[in-house]
């Protein structure tokens, strides 16, 4: 795994525990942290979805090499 691969992992895994604490207790992290109406919580939300898509395209390109 290359480091590229385990910055996108780590950033799609703290996205999903945030999503976790929203869906549980209603609480967003991000938010709490930066402020509801700072524009850095949208920017930490693209960089998640950005990291995901990438993971998306990892994923597939393992499952291509190992057919």
């Amino acid at each position: 795994m290359t480091t590229l691969q385990k910055i996108c992992l780590a950033v799609t895994i703290i996205g999903g525990i945030n999503w976790g604490l929203i869906g549980l207790l209603d609480f967003n992290l991000v938010e709490a942290i930066f402020g509801a109406e700072s524009v850095i919580p949208r920017i930490v939300y693209s960089l998640v979805g950005l990291t995901s898509l990438i993971n998306v395209g990892i994923l597939l390109m393992d499952l291509d090499m190992h057919d």
